[in-house]
């Protein structure tokens, strides 16, 4: 059994290399050969990745291809890769733009060859780490002159379905809160560069104490940057978040300079593979449905945050036995039991 994923992150972006990394542990566990390219950012490339792969001659071909629907190029993609009858499958970031829908319909309809989704409950992640903001704000009574906490939000990008979902649970728990004011929300496009630039023009605009949400670790930190050069300290007079687990987000944690994080979401490929060698042999997952998403993600604390980094600090994650995943090597299995908590507790059990 053959799978490729077409990363659409960066070779050196921790959050990609992470999910790679947990990916090629997954294959070594389950006999699978893996072959990952990386697009760089650089939605272009998946598609030129498509179009190798399917000129590749019919024996050379992976049984399976796993795509992320970031920059909205997954569609394309498909489409090229179901030509070559090469099977696809969605993980991290899905088909959920309405005009994509109609041209695309579900899996297994007008493209046979898709087989189905798996994405995080990205939702999860924007609504933990806000609610968690204002929770650290209130408590640390960060209110401006009309006595209401003031955010600051710096998103992902206007396309990417997780970015949208995080977007969502943020707003979620401002709707909750109501005593936040949301000031101005730009798109950092996972850059810490960028977001540090431009924070530096929304801290001069909105001046006072803030809560300042962010879509990712790294661009959190780059509007942590533009802060301390104004001569603030992040976690006492402004509060941030982030999602992701880099070590340097993790040590952040730890040492109270970012105030929330949520993470953990890396594994969804992993578990794709997981489901794709059950399909390979024999169980498909239809009866679970064809596009799932799942709660992968966790609030890390200091506690948890040092759990992590011991266990998989060097991203080494075969430790983990993802056979306990595969409902071929457990048919008792009713439900997939897909989430970080789940993978966090049996490496725990293991070591």
């Amino acid at each position: 059994m053959s799978v490729t994923f077409l990363n659409p992150g960066k070779s050196d972006e921790v959050y990609w290399v992470t999910a790679a990394h947990c990916m090629s542990a997954a294959a070594h566990s389950l006999g699978v050969q893996l072959e990952v390219l990386y697009s760089e950012r650089d939605h272009l490339k998946t598609l030129t990745f498509a179009k190798e792969i399917a000129a590749r001659p019919v024996l050379a071909r992976p049984d399976y291809v796993i795509l992320s629907n970031d920059y909205a190029v997954g569609v394309e993609a498909m489409r090229i890769l179901d030509a070559a009858k090469i099977k696809t499958f969605f993980a991290y970031s899905g088909i959920t733009d309405p005009h994509e829908r109609e041209l695309v319909g579900g899996p297994r309809q007008i493209y046979e060859g898709w087989l189905g989704s798996l994405e995080p409950k990205s939702e999860d992640a924007g609504y933990l780490t806000a609610h968690e903001l204002i929770q650290r704000g209130e408590a640390m009574h960060l209110f401006g002159h009309d006595g209401k906490l003031h955010m600051l939000v710096i998103a992902g990008d206007r396309s990417t379905t997780s970015s949208l979902k995080r977007n969502n649970g943020m707003r979620r728990a401002l709707a909750e809160a109501q005593n936040v004011v949301l000031d101005q929300e730009v798109y950092g496009e996972w850059s810490r560069s960028k977001a540090k630039v431009q924070s530096e023009w929304l801290f001069k605009r909105y001046p006072g104490k803030h809560l300042v949400w962010a879509g990712n670790d790294l661009m959190a930190f780059g509007a942590m940057d533009s802060w301390r050069a104004i001569g603030g300290v992040p976690g006492k007079d402004a509060l941030f978040s982030g999602v992701n687990t880099s070590s340097e987000a993790l040590t952040a944690i730890e040492s109270g300079t970012m105030s929330a994080l949520a993470g953990g979401h890396f594994v969804a490929g992993a578990f794709a593979l997981v489901m794709l060698y059950d399909y390979h042999h024999g169980k498909d997952f239809v009866d679970e449905g064809l596009e799932l998403e799942r709660s992968m993600f966790i609030l890390f604390d200091r506690e948890n945050a040092q759990r992590f980094e011991s266990l998989f600090g060097k991203l080494n994650f075969d430790q983990v036995d993802f056979k306990k995943f595969s409902k071929i090597y457990h048919p008792s299995l009713k439900k997939y039991e897909f989430s970080f908590k789940q993978l966090l507790m049996q490496s725990e059990k293991q070591k």
